[in-house]
């Protein structure tokens, strides 16, 4: 093996060629046109254009691989994670066209890559499975009576792929046919296969899952298992090493289950077995035939190069450890940073400013790694998927692991799009994730108060810091007073302000709430009067690399913030200070009427990129509160958007198909529900 070509994009894509590159392997990276600048095509030995934006123009083009391969002189595609790495044709082209495959065997991938199948092969090898239907009619008259034998709550499932997608969580009878359309739509969408299977819903269990891997010469050993129970969306942003209630003997038992499932299909490379773990008893979900996004945790936790091991055993060398041999040390971490807000909807934008905590490698066991193929002035487009990186941390226990991740978010810096660090942050400061208690239904039944949480203090942050971030002064030397010339040594931020005896009236727009303010810069810090009359004192020390250093009561705090475009025709922010961020707008120069939008309640617009998948209104149509609206597809799910308040479609302006842009206008209500919603 010469030439990796990596069949894949940003993150993992930068990992396997760290590994690559260490193991003395050339590789050839692939891109689509909105990739052409990407940090994992710069880093590659060589690069081939795909074409194309989208993924079905590019990533998933077999014949466009394929020739890649060809042209740059590759002898072996790695596919990484997520677009044709679970696809058995193409694991089959890849051989046929005499390349070697870092993956498992096209047999493999198809016994295990069906759900339905592997659920099958499982309960032959002794896995214990929930009960279910998989079966051939997709008819929805077909699940419902399945569905009834079942019992509710039932779970939909696409049959294809993973992540999440194609998920439906069903209570009760009615919801059935709307979750079948749904998921299988999204599933079309996302595998090319929209067959659907339904399960038994387990309502209160932990998502725990077992990495397995195994050589051409027969030998199977597991490397433990990661909990990855904090999901939003069925997809996961939290995952760690060990489970913190996964005992030896349990570990044992679910281990021993993935390696018989893997071996029972004839497995070859990297795989991860995904069960549901309730008390002590345990079901098989499905297994994933490839590298996994969370498989950092466990390199922590064992110290080996997973994708290391990946490419020995493509070319046909024995598994280095025996089962034995394997040692799980300390507690592993990771959190995916993603470029979505907290409520979970994506955005895509460009990232103004990037600034990461120093860390190791990729693949080092390390207290620190950062994963990700971001830089100031990447865009993030609405094309793939939300995440932008992965934070993971090693440490002795699972409380120092915590607090070490939380210390490293906080001290990651990205502006420009929103984004979930804070989420994360309080998902970790949580008590009950603290305290290992942590179900697959956290987020559903806390995220409120985690949002809620994060509010207050970005409410905070921007009553104390917001209009210093915006207006810092120019720190003046000792003894020269007000209105003087400012020290020449001192390196200015973009915005910075002289002193002036006057105060200047100031209005910032956070949330669609305005606050007035009074300004009067002095030497080295502002005095902020409000509306209640009562003025503040904040030192404002501009620094070097263009943030801020704010004090107040003695309180001392790092802030950053960059001009974004947007906003309602005032000047919009995006500011951090340490674990919180928010979005304000200077609204100082605006007529007062225009600067909280009141007419935005006569409008549905759109908060991010997408496509129109459905549209479930005309107009005329009168609509509940709550009731659905449209579908837009993003970031690989799809999304869907409601009213607040009963109303009345004017008019709809968008058509199924269409590509929309964040604010575009969707949906116009009549003028008498216009009033209601304002």
């Amino acid at each position: 093996m010469k030439k990796i070509l990596i069949a894949n994009r940003g993150e993992i894509a930068r990992r396997v060629i760290a590994t690559a590159r260490q193991m003395g392997i050339a590789t050839v990276a692939v891109h689509s046109d909105a990739d052409a600048d990407a940090l994992h095509v710069r880093e590659a030995t060589q690069a081939f254009a795909l074409g194309g934006n989208t993924s079905a123009e590019s990533y998933l083009r077999v014949d466009k691989l394929l020739a890649a391969a060809k042209a740059t002189g590759a002898d072996a595609v790695h596919p990484g994670y997520g677009f044709l790495s679970e696809d058995a044709a193409f694991a089959q082209a890849v051989q046929e066209a005499g390349l070697i495959w870092i993956g498992p065997p096209p047999a493999a991938i198809r016994a295990l890559g069906d759900k339905g199948a592997a659920k099958r092969l499982a309960v032959q090898q002794g896995v214990p499975v929930l009960p279910g239907y998989a079966g051939e009619d997709q008819s929805p008259e077909r699940f419902s009576e399945e569905a009834a034998k079942i019992g509710y709550p039932v779970m939909v499932k696409a049959v294809a792929g993973g992540g999440g997608r194609g998920m439906r969580l069903v209570m009760q009878a009615g919801d059935l046919p709307a979750a079948l359309q749904s998921a299988s739509s999204e599933a079309l969408a996302g595998f090319g296969n929209g067959e659907l299977l339904i399960e038994r819903a387990v309502m209160q269990p932990r998502h725990v899952e077992v990495q397995v891997f195994a050589d051409a010469l027969g030998r199977c050993i597991h490397l433990g298992e990661r909990d990855c129970s904090v999901q939003r969306r069925h997809q996961k942003i939290i995952e760690e090493a060990p489970s913190p209630t996964v005992s030896p003997e349990l570990r044992a038992r679910m281990g021993a289950c993935a390696v018989a499932l893997a071996q029972g299909a004839g497995y070859v490379g990297a795989g991860t077995v995904e069960f549901l773990l309730e008390g002590d008893a345990f079901y098989l979900m499905e297994m994933n035939t490839r590298l996994q996004v969370e498989h950092p945790v466990t390199e922590a936790i064992t110290g080996l190069d997973l994708v290391e091991w990946q490419i020995r055993v493509a070319r046909g060398e024995a598994l280095p450890l025996t089962q034995e041999q394997v040692q799980l040390t300390g507690h592993a971490i990771e959190v995916r940073l993603c470029a979505e807000d907290e409520n979970y909807t994506p955005h895509a934008g460009r990232i103004a400013h990037f600034a990461e905590v120093p860390c190791a490698s990729h693949f080092a066991r390390s207290p620190l790694r950062f994963d990700h193929a971001i830089e100031a002035g990447s865009e993030v487009t609405p094309f793939y998927d939300a995440m932008l990186g992965k934070l993971i941390v090693h440490a002795a226990t699972r409380e120092a692991a915590i607090d070490r991740l939380i210390a490293a978010l906080a001290q990651t810096e990205v502006l420009g799009l929103p984004t979930n660090r804070g989420f994360l942050i309080e998902c970790l400061n949580d008590a009950r994730f603290q305290a290992g208690q942590a179900l697959i239904s956290f987020l559903d039944e806390h995220g409120d108060a985690l949002r809620a949480a994060l509010l207050e203090k970005e409410l905070a942050a921007h009553a104390t810091y917001g209009l210093a971030a915006v207006f810092p002064p120019i720190p003046l030397g000792e003894g020269r007073g007000e209105g003087l010339q400012p020290d020449p040594t001192h390196v200015a931020h973009p915005q910075t302000h002289l002193a002036c005896p006057f105060a200047a009236p100031r209005r910032l727009m956070h949330r669609e709430q305005v606050s007035a303010l009074a300004v009067r810069v002095r030497s080295g810090g502002l005095r902020i009067t409000g509306p209640d009359g009562r003025a503040r004192d904040v030192a404002v020390q501009p620094l070097p690399d263009g943030s801020l250093r704010c004090t107040e009561d003695g309180i001392t705090q790092r802030v950053r913030a960059v001009p974004v475009p947007g906003g309602d025709g005032g000047q919009r922010w995006h500011a951090q200070a340490g674990a919180v961020d928010w979005w304000f707008d200077d609204v100082s120069y605006l007529p007062q009427a225009g600067a909280g939008n009141a007419l935005a309640a006569t409008e549905l617009k759109a908060a991010f990129n997408g496509r129109v998948v459905r549209i479930a209104v005309q107009p005329g149509q009168a609509l509940a509160a709550g009731e659905a609206t449209l579908v837009i597809e993003s970031m690989k799910l799809e999304h869907s958007l409601s009213v607040r308040t009963a109303t009345t479609v004017a008019e709809v302006l968008v058509e199924v198909g269409q590509q929309v842009a964040p604010g575009q206008v969707l949906l116009r209500f009549a003028p008498s529900a216009a009033k209601q919603e304002a």
